[in-house]
């Protein structure tokens, strides 16, 4: 993406860069997967019961991968940069210190640093072995180290005292006729006082106006700061992690012009209705009044650039510049190739990339050829772990009853499930009333050629309160018939059994 777009004439002309990158935090964001049936089915002392979770992307890496990938992206940042350009990377505890590193290095430790900003957010206390985090580190670098990058001064409210010491707003004691007392203004209203470098910001609410379930959106707020401290209206904005799309939201809600870059389809698809939903709002309101920010403070005019602002653009189009299937990092690759086969992933294993069914997986590089050494290496690990394999466990019966067949499950075991189970639960052992409740669907073929699994009759709950029936029926052929049952329990694992009938 970036390379793309130095190759296409934007080197050296982007006025703000801001990065919210993969920041090794350990952590993969996911989706809450849990066992069926209603409160209480499925339960640990009487409590409903969260099974698991889903990776919708993941931020673990091996150390030495995850800074090299960080500091060959900043290269390339600042090859786009514009002489009085910025670029704002933002990161939590796990490695700002690293990062610091990296971008002194790339973009000098004299004096293109000019800001760590804390932007600090309330999050409702829980009880952790040591201080709770409640902040992130922001991390403001200029191209060139002299002050011509240009700052736009932003201000936050104060007392009365503060600014009548600073200079800005005083105020007199007047008596009116009723002999009360009011303050009032004898000079213009001041903005308040310079912004400070420790932000409160509330996090992005799940029921805000522009929640967009992404895992990490940052608040429309966030952005509009430093792209109002940092860029004049028309200038180029570039998030090359654009992730919900909230850089370009405020970008073109503030007249800049914007360049949003993500490796994952589904930001792209987020940020493309989300700024599309705004520049249709901006056609229907044009020329109705000065711009308002997320908080409902009104933009400055000479922040603004206007009282009533133009956007820089009322349209923008969706560019796909790279064969993402084959230029990846190998741990996105490895996510691609699991999620197009149906491989479980499993974060814990050193050397195996996950599970598909029974079975366990190992994803080689796409630019690496299999060979005879990968093989021996894959038949050394699974020598020294000969108790592996634990797969789940389906006993279903078939009997033919004169015309008709019928199919039972007559019980399923995961042992994967119940292992996770037993992990989150502690000391306490979880209860799981029906089987049904580990079962996603059931789905039969009624004449198995034992080769290929044609879907015949399936058994799909629409709700997740709901569990598979467990037993179907269906008219025999005249000829005996492999009837194969398949079983998908909520973890994504596949049992099939076979019987002739």
């Amino acid at each position: 993406m970036l390379a793309h777009l130095l190759a296409n004439g934007f080197r050296g002309n982007v006025k703000l860069i801001y990065i919210d990158p993969p920041f090794d935090s350990g952590a993969d964001y996911v989706r809450k997967v849990s066992l069926r049936g209603a409160k209480g089915t499925a339960k640990i002392d009487g409590e409903n019961y969260e099974l698991g979770e889903q990776i919708q992307y993941t931020d673990i890496w091996a150390n030495d991968n995850y800074l090299q990938f960080t500091y060959e992206r900043l290269q390339l940042h600042n090859e786009l940069l514009a002489p009085s350009g910025s670029i704002v990377l933002r990161c939590d505890s796990t490695k700002a210190l690293h990062l610091r590193c990296l971008m002194d290095e790339i973009f000098g430790a004299d004096k293109t640093f000019k800001n760590g900003i804390i932007w600090f957010y309330r999050r409702w206390p829980t009880n952790t072995p040591t201080f709770q985090a409640m902040h992130d580190n922001l991390f403001w670098y200029t191209k060139c180290n002299e002050n011509s990058h240009g700052f736009n001064k932003l201000y936050e409210p104060a007392s009365d005292r503060t600014l009548s010491d600073y200079g800005g707003k005083r105020l007199t004691t007047i008596k009116t006729e009723d002999g009360s007392s009011v303050k009032r203004e004898t000079e213009e209203t001041s903005l308040g006082v310079p912004l400070r470098d420790a932000w409160e910001i509330r996090r992005e609410h799940p029921r805000g106006n522009e929640h967009t379930d992404y895992p990490a959106q940052k608040p429309a707020e966030l952005l509009e700061r430093l792209l109002l401290a940092l860029s004049r209206p028309g200038d180029l904005v570039l998030d090359s992690f654009i992730g919900s799309g909230t850089t370009a939201a405020a970008a073109q809600r503030l007249g800049r012009r914007w360049i949003g870059c993500d490796i994952n389809k589904g930001a792209i698809q987020t940020t493309f209705k989300r700024v599309q939903a705004i520049i249709l709002e901006q056609i229907k309101t044009a020329g109705q009044g000065s711009l308002t920010l997320t908080d409902g403070s009104r933009v400055p005019n000479e922040l603004a650039g206007e009282e009533n602002p133009t956007p820089a653009q009322h349209a923008f189009t969706v560019w796909r510049v790279n064969d993402y299937d084959l230029a990846i990092q190998h741990n996105e690759a490895v996510n691609l190739a699991c999620e197009h086969v149906g491989v479980e992933r499993n974060r814990s294993d050193g050397f195996f990339d996950g599970t598909l069914g029974k079975a366990l997986a190992k994803i080689i590089p796409f630019g690496h050829p299999l060979s005879p050494s990968d093989l021996d290496e894959v038949r050394r690990e699974l020598d020294a772990r000969p108790d592996e394999d634990r797969p789940a466990r389906l006993r279903a019966k078939v009997t033919r009853r004169k015309n008709r067949l019928h199919v039972e499950i007559k019980d399923f075991i995961s042992p994967r499930i119940i292992e996770r189970l037993e992990q989150r639960a502690g000391i306490v052992k979880p209860k799981i009333d029906d089987w049904r409740a580990m079962v996603d669907c059931v789905m039969i073929d009624t004449a198995y050629n034992g080769t290929v699994f044609n879907v015949a009759l399936s058994d799909i709950p629409e709700r997740k309160t709901d569990f598979v029936n467990g037993h179907c029926d269906f008219p025999a052929p005249a000829d005996k018939v492999v009837v194969a049952i398949k079983v998908i329990d909520m973890l994504g694992e596949e049992v099939l059994v076979t019987a002739e009938a």
